[in-house]
């Protein structure tokens, strides 16, 4: 049976439109639909849809919602669909899932399955990116004002950047952002490891030194258009583990979602091919 867990905040606050795709999903042939309530509520569903004996897991929503879903699919011989609701559909976009709901559903039910790589930061598992400095910041704020959208994440990334103190990582220095990739952009084509692999057993680590306005309006300029290996302020490089000391109470993100450090250790590795994915 394939279990659909939805995210109904996702995407729209149109109560027509989710209802449609209800119908959409209820539609489907030996299928159960769930929808959650709470932050970890997609966690706790895929759980209970494992003890029903899902034969496929499809998650509906953004980074957040797939991140939870994932994380419960994890070393399992399940596989995860993904229909992207989200505001950015980091992971989706890397593995060229249609952004339009019916042709993701179709793409979701008969894809191909392949293994794809988790990320572990301090325990937390994340299959897009993480990350502490100017990123964790926006993710920061874009949570705070509880508005989703493309828009409202510009607006966030404008206003902190007009805020932002760089921050320090003991084995570097001063930092404008610290990223660690296991897909190839945080979402909305906004590549910041446009090399990154999901299937190679390596994360990729981008370190951005602090800049002028001119450098990072450059650096916003070369994410989109898959140059940032190439900025000056930047360093990118593969890794299997990495341990880093930065100061406990800083914001960072894990998929999108924010956070913040509960100790000043931030310990990094990879679990190889530790997930099964629909795309």
């Amino acid at each position: 049976m394939i279990h659909f867990i939805l995210n109904p905040n996702a995407g729209t606050n149109s109560l027509q439109k989710r209802e449609r795709i209800v119908r959409l999903l209820n539609a489907i042939p030996n299928s159960k639909v769930w929808q959650t309530e709470r932050v970890k509520h997609a966690t706790e569903l895929t759980q209970i849809a494992l003890t029903e004996g899902a034969t496929k897991v499809i998650a509906i929503g953004g980074d957040g919602t797939i991140n939870e879903v994932a994380s419960a699919l994890l070393k399992t011989n399940i596989p995860m669909g993904i229909i992207p609701m989200g505001s950015g559909n980091g992971l989706a976009r890397h593995l060229q899932i249609p952004l339009q709901f019916e042709k993701a559903l179709y793409r979701a039910i008969d894809g191909n399955i392949i293994s794809i790589d988790a990320g572990i930061w301090n325990e937390r598992p994340f299959f897009c990116t993480a990350g502490i400095g100017f990123d964790a910041q926006v993710a920061s704020h874009f949570a705070s004002r509880g508005k989703r959208g493309f828009l409202n994440y510009l607006y966030s990334t404008l206003l902190s950047l007009s805020r932002y103190q760089a921050i320090e990582i003991k084995e570097i220095g001063r930092v404008f952002s610290f990223t660690v990739a296991n897909a190839n952009q945080f979402g909305n084509n906004a590549y910041i490891s446009p090399e990154s692999d999901l299937q190679d057993g390596l994360l990729e680590t981008i370190f951005i030194k602090p800049g002028g306005i001119l450098a990072l309006a450059n650096l916003g300029i070369s994410l989109f258009c898959k140059k940032l290996p190439s900025h000056p302020l930047v360093t990118i490089s593969s890794i299997q583990t990495l341990e880093l000391e930065a100061t406990k109470g800083l914001p960072f993100h894990l998929d999108g979602e924010s956070l913040t450090l509960t100790s000043n250790k931030v310990e990094i590795s990879i679990l190889p091919s530790a997930l099964l994915v629909v795309k």
